[in-house]
């Protein structure tokens, strides 16, 4: 029977596979369904100390799971381990058009991010607030490891998965702006598309041009831009404060 060692070795170049780095981003992977394939740790004993305390749900699977493995050779499976020693390989799951279709929350779509730890913030909130998804335009993977592990993994807890404007999750698209109505006189419906563009650049002409609505976050003059994940929280915030209890 294969080592885990010798099972990272032969799924790690899948195209289907994702790793998954830092204890946090492994137990949400277990915690939300993600098909892990591998688990292995540096301090095996450290790791399931912090199970016992942060996920007594999910000691056993880590007990059964992670192997040990030196530090220096995660180091040379990892391009930078995280301080926990832990790290994974997990399948990707695909985008689920069907769901997002039928969803009874909002969609965030981001449009040509770069920046992959704002990636990750911006999935960590989407898990958090309990929307359907996040979706990406561009170049850039929304499951860069550098992303899941700015999510902390919760990429496995909602739906994320890269499209072009075109063939977007359907439902009103209200495109945040700093042109558009003040986001404090209007209400998101709960199949809206939330779509945010870079902090440099904005939203493409392309986007605004299908927006049912442009919206604006009050901002202090002379204050060029907030980050985008702050912008995407204080719009889901919004969304969710002005739901019924």
């Amino acid at each position: 029977m294969p080592s885990e060692l010798e099972k990272w070795y032969a799924h790690r170049d899948r195209p289907d596979v994702v790793l998954v780095d830092g204890f946090h981003a492994v137990k949400h992977a277990l915690r939300f369904g993600a098909d892990v394939l591998v688990v292995l740790a540096t301090d095996k004993p450290a790791a399931m100390a912090l199970a016992h305390e942060l996920a007594p749900d999910l000691a056993g699977a880590f007990e059964i799971l992670a192997e040990p493995v030196t530090p220096a050779v995660l180091a040379e499976l990892v391009p930078r381990p995280h301080p926990t020693g832990v790290a994974a390989l997990a399948l990707r799951p695909s985008l689920d058009f069907a769901a997002l279709a039928g969803r009874t929350s909002p969609v965030v779509l981001l449009e040509d991010p770069r920046h992959l730890g704002n990636i990750g913030a911006v999935v960590r909130l989407a898990a958090g607030f309990g929307v359907t998804g996040v979706v990406t335009t561009g170049v850039t993977d929304p499951w860069h490891p550098a992303a899941i592990r700015g999510s902390a993994g919760l990429h496995f807890a909602t739906a994320v998965g890269r499209v072009d404007l075109d063939s977007r999750p359907a439902g009103p698209v209200y495109v945040l702006d700093p042109d558009g109505a003040d986001i404090r006189d209007l209400r998101f419906p709960d199949d809206a598309v939330l779509a945010f563009g870079t902090e440099r650049h904005g939203v493409s002409d392309q986007l605004r041009s299908v927006a049912a609505q442009l919206v604006a976050i009050p901002m202090r003059t002379g204050v060029s831009s907030f980050n985008l994940a702050t912008s995407v929280a204080m719009a889901l915030f919004h969304w969710t404060a002005a739901r019924p209890a």
